[in-house]
């Protein structure tokens, strides 16, 4: 029996196979025991049986008893590990506990069974071994004696494999959300089949802000917040299976056929459970994620082409607007590369010095005169020729260099301010318009009051434009909690565009802005009876109320400004007026029109008082839209 003992203990030492040492183990038996079948079962965490070797029982017996429950009557090994005691049946053909499965032994002869519960280091019954016997009888002594050794090996050797098991698991589950994880990942992503389109598909998912939440509140509750986010994902997209692939990403595997055939609505029931404030370390926080994804398709040859593509759309989600859902398409490969191509030129020229602000005048559209000025930004080619800010826009969702180009416009507007106050001019405000990168830089304030220090321009010149895409059209909390910070110092907001899509009336309730600016879709279509003139009507009635002012963008004709002085709207800004134009000329225009300050028959125009004309002057008088004017600008 040593030596037997040996053999066994060395194949678990060695690290052979749990299966093959258990079947090695029952053929060892059997030679020590002629004319005796054996059998060794695992009894799963969830009570259920797993046959690991009986290799002179019937086959069909062992795919007959996998899967089932332990119990009380469940043949001799099924009751053995249920009452955790040793059960010996003396009669199979008789015996109640062997009622649903004697027909599949007794024709090969077996009449009795011995089992015994093997346990593991903590008492728990994981297994059992089995005798078979051809005569209806007991155990003798030396049966008991080998089955004593058996089990003791047998636990050895289940315990091993389970140890085995557990280091597998930790190498392939992430310790923090319990989910599979890169490594998981990478192994499942292999086995699935790329035959047939549309049959899985993937998302890649991006906790937004991780690293904010984790510098403002604590890493602890950043922990939290992803077991929270984990556990989100993990049951919005049930049966399918969710990983982590590392820090704030993770992977989802769709293989439902109705979550494949509709990913964009998958993505918005992971976004909506996602966003659902949560309190971590005591601190309320709202999750937001941004998804990319792509379907196997055709000509994807390999499950690796498909995760490629998932990037590419996550890339392109994150860098166009965070909280949002973006799906691959065979062309996004060539808009991010065009998007890396303008973000170069944009620093080139930065580096160069080829970055440039131009104004464009708001004046009051009674008088004309000027009370404001937006500065824009524009690129200057190598070549000369002078382009504006849409044409490089993508350039701003990179972080690092929207940052550069803000810092840059910020030096080169507080220098024209000073310049102009230097001249005389009483020169009111100035509208800078601030990217989504901006807000989630954390400096923005301090960067602003640096950049207009230096000049010695007091922020009280300053206005800040968000437009409403960025404001409100991501959902973004980072840039609304910005947006208080900033109106908190004391500098005032101007919300750019409003009207194109994002924004509502309601929104002036909640949201914390000192200025809107009517997008030039509606006054372009400005007429006596038409739908946009009740609209700006409605819409100036309510900033009354609210003490917001209004600035009418696009203006192009006298009448479109004759209209809208009509229903009460003071401000305006367009080619009517003045196109952007560089300093020089923005000089002249302030030189010339600027609205003077006075102490008599002050009125809050543009936030701070201006004085009123004793009479009313057309636009036509101002002198600020004669044709020749125009023209130069």
């Amino acid at each position: 029996m040593l030596l037997f003992q040996n053999k066994i203990l060395e194949m678990i030492a060695t690290g052979v196979s749990l299966d093959v040492t258990v079947e090695r183990l029952c053929h060892e038996i059997e030679l020590l025991l002629p004319g005796i079948a054996c059998s060794v079962l695992r009894v799963m965490d969830n009570g259920t049986i797993d046959p690991l070797a009986a290799p002179s029982l019937p086959e069909n017996f062992s795919g007959l008893i996998k899967g089932l429950m332990i119990g009380p009557n469940v043949g001799s090994c099924g009751s053995a590990a249920y009452l955790g005691e040793a059960v010996i049946v003396t009669d199979i053909e008789r015996d109640p506990r062997w009622t649903a499965f004697k027909e599949h032994v007794l024709p090969f002869g077996f009449k009795a069974c011995w089992s015994v519960p093997i346990y593991n280091a903590d008492g728990v019954v994981f297994g059992t071994f089995a005798l078979y016997f051809k005569q209806k009888r007991m155990p003798r002594a030396r049966e008991k004696q080998l089955v004593s050794a058996s089990i003791h090996l047998c636990a050895i050797a289940l315990e091993r494999h389970d140890r085995v098991l557990e280091q597998e698991r930790r190498a392939s589950v992430d310790a923090l959300t319990d989910l599979p994880n890169r490594s998981g990942f990478d192994a499942a992503l292999s086995r699935l089949s790329c035959k047939e389109p549309g049959t899985w598909a993937l998302l890649v998912v991006d906790l937004d802000n991780l690293k904010m939440i984790n510098d403002t509140f604590g890493h602890q509750a950043g922990d939290e917040l992803l077991q929270s986010v984990a556990q989100r994902i993990r049951t919005s997209v049930l049966p399918d299976h969710v990983f982590r692939l590392g820090g704030d990403e993770f992977a989802i595997i769709l293989q439902e056929t109705g979550a494949v055939a509709d990913l964009s609505g998958t993505a918005s029931r992971i976004l909506e459970a996602v966003g659902i404030v949560t309190s971590c370390s005591g601190h309320m926080i709202q999750p937001r994620a941004t998804i990319g994804g792509a379907a196997l398709s055709p000509g994807d040859h390999d499950a690796e082409t498909v995760h490629r593509h998932a990037d590419f759309a996550l890339y392109h989600a994150k860098e166009t607007g965070r909280g949002g859902f973006v799906r691959y398409w065979p062309g996004i490969g060539t808009a991010i590369k065009h998007r890396i191509e303008v973000i170069q030129d944009v620093d080139v020229a930065l580096d160069e010095g080829r970055i440039e602000a131009y104004y464009q005048p708001v004046v009051r559209i009674d008088t004309g005169e000027i009370v404001g000025m937006e500065a824009l930004c524009r690129l200057r080619k190598p070549e000369g020729n002078i382009v504006s800010a849409g044409s490089f826009h993508q350039a701003t969702t990179d972080v690092d260099v929207a940052a550069k180009l803000t810092e840059g416009m910020l030096a080169l507007v507080a220098a024209d301010v000073r310049s102009w106050l230097e001249c005389g001019i009483p020169f009111q405000h100035v509208g800078i318009n601030i990217s989504s990168a901006d807000f989630h830089s954390g400096t923005l304030y301090d960067r602003i009051k640096a950049a207009f220090a230096r000049e010695n321009v007091p922020l009280k010149h300053v206005v800040l434009e968000v437009t409403e895409s960025v404001y409100l059209g991501q959902n973004d909390p980072v840039v609304a909690q910005e947006i208080k910070a900033l109106r908190g110092h004391g500098l005032r907001v101007a919300l750019d565009d409003f009207g194109t899509g994002f924004a509502s009336l309601t929104h002036l309730l909640t949201v914390p802005v000192d200025i809107i600016k009517i997008d030039r879709s509606f006054v372009s279509q400005l007429r006596h009876g038409d739908r946009g003139m009740a609209i700006i009507e409605g819409l100036l009635s309510i900033a009354r109320k609210l003490d917001i002012r209004v600035i009418a963008e696009g203006i192009e004709t006298e009448n479109q400004g004759y209209l809208l002085e009509e229903i009460g709207c003071k401000l305006g800004q367009g080619y009517l007026y003045s196109a952007a134009v560089p300093r020089e000329s923005a000089t002249e225009l302030l030189l010339k029109h600027a609205q003077q300050s006075g102490a008599d028959k002050l009125e809050p125009v543009y936030g701070l008082p201006t004085r009123v004309t004793a009479g009313r002057t057309t636009v036509e008088d101002s002198g600020l839209v004669k044709k020749g004017l125009r023209a130069a600008s």
